[in-house]
């Protein structure tokens, strides 16, 4: 095709993780690669039974609808919200296709080519695309156990100016941490200080293993507290990890004059989500335990995390460690400075596990030893065999070492 592709289109880099995932598809491949919740966890009866509900009530639910999306779904997502502390209105609610049109309504609003936004380093790697796709530049900040470093995040406001900052706060993807409440609070106060939005994504945040202990409240919440007037901070969260992702449904909260903007730019994107599945939502919603539901799946998750961790620990593995994750879906690996991600990822491939490198993790220089694994998506009945292919794949790795040193003799 001689037509040169537009600027966006070539801004916008396939998704290395994505690329990866059609690896996992081949035959007797055990993935523990996507961010994929547990099949057994949807509510497929509850599911079917909201999709009836819907039906019964005529053909209203087939029809074009509100950009905003369905009134009495953002009603219920409202309440919930302000019943874990987020202050919330559906006035002040767009219902998206997922929580990553979220992110892409946001950059697309805001964001002007050669403009910047501040991640946490490592960040969510379909973020990165869609900031690259608008042909602005992301900036890593220095984080640790407890979220991004105060000090790195002022220095990096006051040198790249940025419009917004992005971040995932609650079990991180990929790193599976969760931002200490003084650090949320030194984020919206430093934020607020130089005039730049927080996009806090928060698709993990209500799988907790013991919620009782954790002190991770929203910082759209935090910044409601501290001050008065529009938030600074747009929240966005999904469905898709507590009920189904295939229902692609998720949600912005922002001041009104975001929501107005973002809105105009779903309109020219897709007029509006899925009715049908917007109403069948808010349809479960109704008669639906979901917070028993996500207790439920949280429990689940907890001890298959634990199996796999056992497992893992129970090799031996030297110089490979891992977080110990309080919630969400994913563990962290390090791996020896020698060994990179990228060559134990074709030896795992070999081996028929997938597991993630966690290089394109990183807006600026990344950690080439790094690996994300998810462990809510694989049966725990295979979870012995997945640590036993990845135990082979690391022998690999060590044969490789041991045969290039012949070599170089």
């Amino acid at each position: 095709m001689n037509i040169p592709w537009s600027k966006m289109a070539q801004n916008t880099p396939s998704s290395v993780v994505r690329d990866m995932l059609q690896a996992a598809q081949a035959p007797g491949m055990i993935s523990l690669a996507g961010g994929l919740p547990a099949q057994s966890s949807f509510p497929l009866e509850a599911i079917r039974d909201a999709y009836e509900k819907v039906f019964m009530g005529g053909s209203a639910a087939l029809q074009y609808a509100e950009t905003e999306g369905f009134q009495p779904l953002r009603a219920k997502i409202a309440e919930r919200l302000e019943s874990k502390g987020i202050p919330a209105s559906p006035d002040h609610m767009l219902l998206t296709t997922g929580s990553q049109q979220s992110i892409d309504l946001v950059c697309r609003i805001f964001l002007d080519p050669g403009e910047s936004v501040l991640v946490e380093s490592p960040t969510y790697l379909a973020a990165l695309q869609v900031i690259h796709s608008y042909q602005a530049e992301a900036h890593g900040v220095a984080c640790d156990d407890d979220g991004m470093l105060p000090e790195s995040l002022e220095e990096q406001l006051q040198l790249h100016r940025p419009k917004l900052v992005y971040i995932n706060p609650t079990f991180s993807n990929p790193s599976g941490k969760v931002w200490s409440r003084a650090r949320r609070q030194q984020a919206v106060d430093l934020c607020r200080k130089y005039g730049v939005l927080i996009l806090e994504d928060d698709p993990y945040g209500e799988i907790r293993f013991k919620p009782e202990q954790l002190d991770a409240p929203a910082l759209a919440q935090l910044d409601a507290a501290s001050y008065e007037g529009p938030s600074n901070v747009i929240y966005t969260s999904t469905f898709s990890k507590t009920v189904a992702p295939g229902l692609r449904t998720g949600w912005i909260l922002a001041a009104p004059d975001v929501i107005k903007i973002a809105a105009r730019a779903k309109q020219g994107a897709d007029l509006h989500s899925s009715s049908i599945d917007q109403r069948a939502l808010h349809a479960l919603l109704e008669s639906f335990d979901l917070d028993g539901h996500i207790r439920n799946i949280s429990q689940d998750y907890e001890q298959r995390m634990k199996k796999m961790t056992t497992l893992m620990a129970a090799k031996s593995w030297e110089g490979i460690s891992w977080n110990s994750p309080q919630g969400g879906m994913f563990l962290w690996l390090q791996l020896p400075e020698s060994m990179l991600a990228s060559n134990l990822f074709t030896y795992g491939i070999q081996e028929k596990v997938c597991i993630v490198p966690g290089d394109s993790f990183y807006a600026g220089t990344p950690e080439l030893n790094r690996m994300r694994i998810n462990f809510t998506h694989t049966d725990p009945d295979l979870l012995p065999e997945a640590v036993e292919r990845m135990d082979r794949a690391i022998q690999r790795w060590h044969a490789s070492l041991q045969s290039d040193s012949v070599v170089t003799l």
